[in-house]
């Protein structure tokens, strides 16, 4: 017999099946369950009850995705914003300014200077 793992979903194939078992029992005559789970009611109450949480989840999901979209959205906005304020800066006092380094750039003046290099000696 194999392991059974709960903590992961089913597979579709087997709900499926597990569905249509539920809906041939309807064709079965003098069925007289042993356990009160395999009655027809509870079996009929459990599928619904399935169906009504995973709608719910369903719903669920798109709530989220969209929740994921609009902050995603909202975070490219406030980049764009910044870089535009950092653009505003660094044009307004200049590339070597205090202002332009307290909102993250190095001055101008802070970079280093590029050296030549001396060429190899022809042979």
């Amino acid at each position: 017999m194999p392991i059974v793992i709960m903590t992961r979903r089913l597979p579709v194939k087997t709900l499926g099946a597990d569905v249509n078992s539920l809906n041939g029992l309807g064709t079965v005559e003098g069925y007289i369950p042993v356990r009160n789970e395999a009655a027809p009611e509870a079996l009929r109450t459990r599928f619904e009850t399935m169906q009504t949480l995973q709608q719910k989840e369903t719903e669920l999901q798109a709530m989220l995705k969209a929740a994921s979209d609009a902050a995603r959205q909202a975070e490219w906005d406030f980049h764009a914003s910044v870089l535009s304020m950092k653009e505003a800066v660094r044009a307004q006092f200049g590339p070597d300014s205090n202002a332009a380094q307290s909102i993250g750039y190095k001055k101008k003046s802070e970079y280093k200077r590029p050296r030549r290099t001396a060429k190899a000696a022809a042979m």
